[in-house]
Order: C-alpha cells, then sequence, then structure tokens
C-alpha cells in the first residue's frame, strides 16, 4: 500500500516559473490531481555562537539562511491535515510545514477553515556556506509553539505579499530563531484545478495597504461629485431666480409695465 502511495504521488518544484529568484512554487499531487500548492520567498535568522578573540567568551552572531532554489521536497495530503517538507543544501536545511483544516461554530452556524498549525526547521551549524566557526557544530531543531497562522476559509487560498515574521524556538539553547515569509500563497486543501489555486484570502496587512491605496482615489471621486453636484444646484438656482419676474415696489414704477 505504501509503494503504490509513493506511485501514485508526484511531488514538483517549478521555481523556475518564477521570475523572483528569490521565490519557490512547490506542488503536490496524488492520483493525477493537485492536492497541495505553496508559492512563497523564506529566509532564516539563525543565532548560533562564535569564539570571541580572547577564546575564552562566547558572543552571538546570525546566519542569514534563505530557501534555496532546486530544493527537494515531499509532501502528504489529508482530508483534514497535510503536509510540506522541504530540503536544501544535501538536506544541511530542511523545512516542514504542518496544515489542519477545522470548523468552529459562529453566529452563522458551523465555518470551516484551515491554518498552518505548526512549523519545524533543521538546520547544521556544521554546514559552511552560512554558518562560520560554530561553537561545537552540529544539528538543531527549531520549532513553533501553539501557532494558529494563515488562517484562511476552506476552499480558499491564502494571500499575502506584506512579509511575516514568525518565531521558532530552537533546541540550541532556547536561541529565537525568525522565519521571514513573504509573497505567500499557499492552498493546502480543496483544490479544483489541476496546478490553479482557487480564490484567495488576502492577509489583513494587504488588506490595509489595499485599502490605503485606494482610500485617496475614492475621496477625489467623492470630492469631485460633490463639486459637481454643488455646481449644479447653483447653475439651477441662478437659472431660476433669472426668469422671475421681479415686481416693483415703487409705485411711480408701475406707469412703465405695460
Amino acid at each position: 500500500a505504501a509503494a503504490r502511495l509513493a506511485a501514485e504521488q508526484e511531488v514538483e518544484n517549478l521555481s523556475g516559473l518564477s521570475p523572483n529568484p528569490e521565490k519557490d512554487i512547490f506542488v503536490v499531487r496524488e492520483n493525477r490531481t493537485t492536492c497541495l500548492m505553496a508559492e512563497f520567498a523564506a529566509k532564516f535568522l539563525v543565532p548560533y555562537d562564535v569564539w570571541a578573540s580572547n577564546y575564552v567568551d562566547l558572543i552571538t552572531e546570525q546566519a542569514d539562511i534563505p530557501l534555496s532554489r532546486g530544493a527537494e521536497m515531499k509532501g502528504r495530503c489529508g482530508t483534514n491535515e497535510s503536509e510540506l517538507e522541504i530540503s536544501w543544501l544535501e538536506q544541511a536545511y530542511t523545512l516542514k510545514l504542518f496544515f489542519l483544516k477545522e470548523g468552529h461554530n459562529t453566529s452563522r452556524g458551523q465555518e470551516a477553515f484551515w491554518r498552518l498549525g505548526r512549523i519545524q526547521f533543521v538546520y547544521d551549524t556544521a554546514e559552511r556556506t552560512y554558518f562560520k566557526d560554530a561553537v561545537s557544530p552540529g544539528k538543531h531543531t527549531a520549532s513553533s509553539h501553539r501557532l494558529s497562522a494563515l488562517v484562511t476559509p476552506a476552499g480558499k487560498s491564502y494571500e499575502c505579499q506584506a512579509q511575516q515574521t514568525i518565531s521558532l524556538i530552537s533546541s540550541d539553547h532556547q536561541k529565537s530563531v525568525q522565519l521571514l515569509l513573504s509573497e505567500v500563497r499557499i492552498q493546502p486543501f480543496d483544490i479544483t484545478a489541476d496546478f490553479v489555486f482557487s480564490e484567495e484570502h488576502k492577509c489583513p496587512v494587504d488588506q490595509r495597504e489595499q485599502l490605503e491605496e485606494t482610500l485617496p482615489l475614492i475621496l477625489g471621486l467623492i470630492l469631485g461629485l460633490v463639486i459637481v453636484i454643488t455646481l449644479c444646484v447653483y447653475h439651477i438656482h441662478h437659472k431660476l431666480t433669472a426668469n422671475q419676474v421681479q415686481i416693483p415696489r415703487d409705485r411711480s414704477q408701475y406707469k412703465h409695465m405695460g
């Protein structure tokens, strides 16, 4: 059964389709149907210890680790749980994303949504591309704690162009690892068309930025409308008063009226 499942599952890294060299596109397909799609740019800020110049004290450096194009990936799709695992630089770094689909009661009744429920990042401080002379080099795991991110109504994809920061706690002396996500488009459930995201659900930051961009235009249109209405009222009022016959108040002027 496991062999048959593996044969039926396809995973694809389509990052070459993105014009942004920092953005990756991943697709998981099962039974010849797309069941998970993820597109985003990611970078990790990882603190690590190095020896000071006196070789007695420890100081903290920071590694900036981008998610590399051409990364290896695998995934799993389920009715209520889906996973995406991405590895790069010969598995020195591995990112795992765990998605959950749930329901909750609202005033409108039962509503379903999905969310990013857990993140796990495994990194090796012995890898020399991003870590320089780390003390006691080796593998560490940074994990999220009680995460509920990217909350999206069921049947929709999550979209957020703005950068988001998620904190992870590392097994390396409880250091805080920062995951920076940007240009995100993810859908782990209910994809109806092959290789096509469903209708997007924008993050609050994008919604606010969109409002800030359109608000001046809306205010300008309202102001223009007010000016036009004012001019129309003035013109009508002026026309009515101009056509109105003025009755002279001085009796001596009556003789000029014929």
